[in-house]
């Protein structure tokens, strides 16, 4: 499968000041696939190291971190010798040995010849006592589930997805009905690489679904395994209400939803590490308009979304049929499935904020609003092909956005204050709808 994060792996290795890289994300997400595939395309030769229980790795970096001393380890280890031009170095779970962690400072200052790849737990990583995390001194990237342009390329293969980002309307609204399909079964299977390269082999639905449902298990023993004691029921309390958070019209997440009487000092700290997962998204609530939107962002009112929309799917039992066929009582929740999908996609977009509206009142609610550091755009959602967009007008007669946009089930139209996109190419076309 393509990924697109390969490109900015490759931006990464030409850098002149580059730094070792610390890939962020979920588990099962990707990031060591990636690694080794960028090894494999760009590197003539790759050393992959596993941390965890490594007992020789972890008696390498117990003492001294010089770096000679430690590639003189890592080549010992490997049993070949390591280029610094020609070698990538694939630190993955990383966090299994905190010192392999802090020679990464090391490894900047001493050696910055030394192409570094890690991947690791993120509270792994954060609650190992002592660690010294080299801030500044490495590079981040965060990998998400495959977006629905990656899908694209993964099921219904290049040329759709090239016609999709050639933006010609004509031509795409004549293939629509291919684009919507896909879409469809993207509500289902999601982005987990495991669930889209088993469908895209077997075509298999069933199958998929217990993909899913063994890595929401393998997420539920992680909390077990890396969260504190103290906060891991609260942990699957709030992880196992976001369902029905979603599905209420008002998307605001409800402590009381959680247990009756519920507040927010008992669940911040498990809502706080389910964000540094990278298991959920946490999209908060603004009440104006004005650059930057961090500063007026309101930290008592937010959204959850889960990391993915299968998953989301899975977690409520959601069967293909329902989904792909249509059913009446499907109505209310199909909206909540486009509203994940939708945040889904936004989050694969680098440097953008990400927020939802409402006025004082509540009497006007915009899905999401992005601030793109130059910009503030208002983002209404709709499952459908409703093009009623009466927050979206109470907004624009507020704050006079320079561009709106609408996403439905509709086709592509574009008027003088708003445009019109379909959900189906939410993940090509809102990147350049952005760009001022």
């Amino acid at each position: 499968m393509y990924r697109i994060a390969i490109e900015r792996l490759y931006k990464w290795k030409e850098g002149k000041r580059r730094k070792p890289l610390i890939i962020e994300g979920a588990r099962q997400v990707g990031k060591t696939w990636l690694m080794k595939e960028f090894g494999r395309q760009a590197y003539e030769d790759t050393v992959y190291i596993n941390f965890d229980s490594n007992s020789k790795m972890s008696e390498l970096f117990s003492s001294d971190l010089n770096t000679d001393r430690l590639i003189m380890g890592i080549e010992l280890y490997a049993g070949r010798k390591i280029n610094p031009n020609r070698t990538l170095l694939i630190f993955d779970e990383v966090q299994e040995v905190p010192r392999a962690l802090s020679s990464l400072k090391y490894f900047y200052e001493d050696s910055p010849q030394y192409h570094i790849v890690c991947a690791g737990s993120l509270p792994g990583i954060a609650l190992h006592e002592g660690t010294s995390f080299p801030v500044g001194k490495v590079d981040f990237l965060s990998l998400y589930p495959l977006s629905f342009k990656e899908f694209l390329m993964a099921t219904v293969g290049e040329r759709f997805t090239k016609l999709l980002e050639s933006r010609d309307y004509q031509m795409i609204t004549a293939f629509k009905q291919t684009y919507i399909d896909a879409l469809k079964q993207y509500y289902f299977i999601g982005g987990m690489p495991e669930a889209v390269l088993n469908f895209s082999e077997e075509k298999d639905f069933n199958e998929v679904r217990e993909i899913q449902k063994r890595i929401l298990a393998a997420y539920e023993q992680d909390f077990s395994k890396h969260a504190p004691n103290e906060i891991v029921p609260k942990i699957r309390m709030i992880w196992n209400s976001i369902p029905s958070q979603l599905a209420k019209e008002n998307k605001k997440f409800l402590y009381g939803l959680v247990r009756e009487g519920g507040r927010a000092k008992e669940y911040e700290a498990a809502i706080m590490w389910l964000c540094d997962c990278g298991l959920v998204h946490k999209v908060s609530r603004i009440n104006t308009a004005k650059l930057p939107l961090k500063a007026y962002e309101d930290l008592k009112a937010f959204k959850l979304f889960l990391v993915d929309v299968g998953l989301l799917g899975c977690m409520t039992g959601l069967r293909q049929r329902t989904l792909l066929d249509g059913n009446d009582l499907f109505g209310e929740f199909k909206g909540a499935l486009t509203e994940q999908y939708v945040c889904q996609q936004l989050k694969t977009m680098s440097d953008l904020g990400i927020y939802y509206y409402t006025n004082d009142r509540g009497s006007c609610e915009v899905d999401f609003v992005v601030d793109t550091g130059e910009q503030v755009v208002p983002i209404e959602v709709k499952a459908e092909v409703n093009l009623k967009a009466k927050s979206l007008k109470t907004y624009r007669e507020k704050f006079n956005p320079e561009i709106s946009i609408r996403t439905s089930m509709a086709d592509y139209k574009e008027e003088d204050w708003l445009v019109s996109l379909p959900l189906y190419a939410v993940d090509c076309h809102i990147k350049n709808l952005l760009v001022p």
